[in-house]
């Protein structure tokens, strides 16, 4: 199966049901998948290799979403992410705060798997 781009997907999500739909629907697609069940994992995958595209919760118990964004934005190593926030954080202002983080897409919770799919692979064609 030809692999829809080049690049590894992080999952960090706190919620294990969401890693593991996540998981298996972007791996059914073809796609290089890596999954951190928090904050902390996230950061150990980001500090070891170049990652395309990050699926990123917003609240979690160790380090929230924000910080990672913020992480990622100013990483020579991961100048070349993208940063999908998911978050149950659904109001105008906290939408706007992704954006403001460096996000290039921001899906509220609950989310259609079908439409994030089309939303992502719409996204890494760009």
């Amino acid at each position: 199966m030809k692999k829809p781009f080049d690049g590894k997907i992080l999952v960090v999500d706190d919620d294990p049901y969401i890693l593991m739909s996540l998981d298996f629907l972007f791996r059914k697609k073809g796609y290089d998948v890596l999954v951190a069940r928090n904050g902390t994992e996230a950061l150990e995958f980001l500090h070891k290799e170049p990652i395309a595209l990050v699926l990123l919760d917003i609240m979690m118990p160790d380090v929230d979403g924000y910080e990672i964004a913020g992480i990622i934005k100013s990483s020579d190593l991961q100048k070349d992410c993208r940063i999908v926030f998911i978050s149950a954080k659904t109001s105008e202002a906290d939408i706007q705060k992704g954006y403001d983080a460096g996000a290039s897409l921001y899906i509220c919770k609950p989310f259609s798997t079908r439409d994030l799919m089309k939303q992502i692979e719409e996204l890494v064609k760009s």
